[in-house]
């Protein structure tokens, strides 16, 4: 690991409790904001072993040896924040749950990341980021009107609605421990951060402007301006053009001007789809790129992963970073001061 500035965590501790899913990203997110982050893995991971361990220092620690519980609460004692994935009181079975750590660290923050929480019919039942979506609401929204649901890879269970609510926990917690000396448990659960992400959604519906049905509102593919079309050469194209603005801008663009005057009438928006689907299929992506080029049509391409580290955008802002051979994320948010980047494992 090599850095380059000392991060806005400079000189926070933690340890993370080997896991998959949402744990690791937020081990890695700390790392990668400045915190030491040591990694406590198992002797044998699984087949489904987690990848995500650039920027922080790994131990092994076999935790069904009574030695094991004793190096983690080692670890504890001098740490600001531990991390743990595991299910509601397996880390208390093996020796280092809440209270044992505490009992050597009263102002540690512990927190605890599930799927469906630390109590509840549910908590102590298996589950993944499909099935934490799934009884929120969040899933069943997700696809076009009379289809399916449509998966979004684990991005918004796992990583949305459990990685960024465990950090945000762990660092409210932390402000409180280094103001008061008193550490508390963080209960982070996929159910929960997934309902708070869609505290739009429930305003929405509060106000009677989001139905049930799925593909039929505003930002679900409901409407002709908020969609993805075909290009000549099989591509897509996305367009957002929500804005009347910009909606007029797009059906200029498209040679749709006769549009202009009626994005809001609904019962044309049929045949305006048809329309910009034909128009898209005129020409391949490359030259729709050409038209679109600076303008505020929100038009852009649907890039593949490999497309993305080419992106013009994404490589003046350095998105992406070498890590090993292989293009990797690099870290976010940015900062103008103590800001750091993290390379190597």
């Amino acid at each position: 690991m090599t850095e380059t500035a000392h991060g806005p965590l400079h000189g926070v501790r933690v340890v993370e409790l080997a896991a998959i899913g949402p744990v690791p990203l937020a081990g890695l997110l700390l790392a990668e904001l400045g915190a030491d982050v040591v990694r406590v893995d198992r002797p044998a991971p699984g087949p489904l072993a987690d990848r995500l361990t650039r920027g922080k220092r790994n131990v092994t620690v076999d935790l069904k040896q009574p030695e094991g519980a004793e190096e983690v609460l080692r670890l504890a004692a001098s740490a600001d924040i531990l991390l743990e994935g595991l299910r509601p009181g397996v880390t208390e079975r093996l020796g280092v749950g809440p209270d044992q750590a505490h009992a050597r660290n009263p102002a540690l923050v512990y927190g605890r990341m599930t799927g469906w929480g630390q109590h509840g019919p549910r908590a102590r039942t298996a589950g993944h980021d499909i099935n934490y979506l799934s009884v929120t609401g969040a899933l069943a929204a997700i696809g076009r009107a009379g289809g399916p649901p449509q998966i979004p890879l684990n991005l918004l269970g796992d990583f949305g609605g459990g990685s960024l609510y465990l950090v945000t926990g762990v660092l409210a917690a932390l402000h409180h421990a280094r103001a008061t000396g008193e550490g508390q448990v963080v209960d982070a659960a996929i159910v929960d951060g997934v309902t708070h992400l869609c505290a739009s959604v429930w305003a929405e519906r509060a106000a009677g402007g989001w139905r049930d049905e799925r593909g039929t509102n505003l930002l679900d593919g409901g409407t002709p301006f908020y969609d993805v079309y075909r290009t000549a050469d099989g591509g897509w194209y996305a367009v957002g053009a929500l804005e009347p603005k910009f909606y007029r801008c797009l059906v200029e663009l498209l040679g749709l001007p006769g549009w202009a005057g009626r994005q809001q009438d609904r019962a044309a928006w049929p045949e305006m789809r048809e329309d910009f689907a034909k128009a898209f299929a005129t020409r391949t992506r490359a030259e729709w790129d050409t038209v679109f080029d600076g303008t505020d049509a929100c038009a852009s391409p649907v890039l593949n992963w490999t497309d993305a580290v080419r992106e013009p955008h994404l490589r003046a802002r350095a998105a992406h970073r070498d890590h090993d051979g292989h293009p990797a994320p690099a870290p976010a948010p940015r900062f103008t001061r103590a800001a750091r980047r993290v390379s190597g494992t």
